[in-house]
């Protein structure tokens, strides 16, 4: 037995390809505040408390670690991190994870990270391998390489704060 056309106008039995809007949670922030003429900024993350500032060469006060020395240190230590809790729930024997980072420019004005990284351990080359496809969707990874767009929020005046 066929099953009759819907008759015109009516719903066809097919699934609803409509979806809502993702909500969103917040699971990180930061506070950074930039105070009198210098380059130096004072970050708040949690309890946390860190502080960037560019190289004299670039006028600043050489401080502390820039902020492109900031975003590499986050996808290395996300990198590392994530490798050794995949590690440790599949009992892998990875002993120490290493990842080399570098912030490269191009003469074209285009730029690139280059990351390697390096596991120490008694792995074979299939733990290896799949420590590595890993290591491509991290996610400061995917943050990093497009993934997360950054969204302009509303600004509060000074006295709002």
């Amino acid at each position: 037995m066929t099953a009759a056309p819907a008759a015109p106008g009516a719903a066809a039995d097919s699934p609803d390809t409509t979806t809502a809007a993702p909500e969103f949670v917040r699971s990180a922030a930061v506070l950074a505040t930039s105070t009198g003429e210098d380059y130096r900024v004072d970050i708040r993350s949690g309890r946390h408390h860190l502080t960037a500032d560019e190289p004299a060469s670039a006028g600043g006060g050489d401080t502390a670690t820039t902020p492109v020395g900031l975003l590499l240190s986050a996808l290395g230590s996300c990198t590392a991190i994530t490798l050794r809790m995949y590690a440790q729930r599949k009992q892998w024997p990875l002993e120490t994870v290493r990842v080399h980072l570098g912030y490269e420019k191009g003469s074209d004005r285009s730029a690139r990270i280059t990351r390697r990284i390096d596991l120490v351990g008694d792995l074979d080359e299939a733990q290896r391998a799949r420590l590595l496809d890993i290591a491509e969707r991290t996610p400061v990874t995917l943050a990093v390489a497009g993934a997360t767009p950054v969204v302009a929020a509303r600004s509060k005046g000074a006295d709002q704060a």
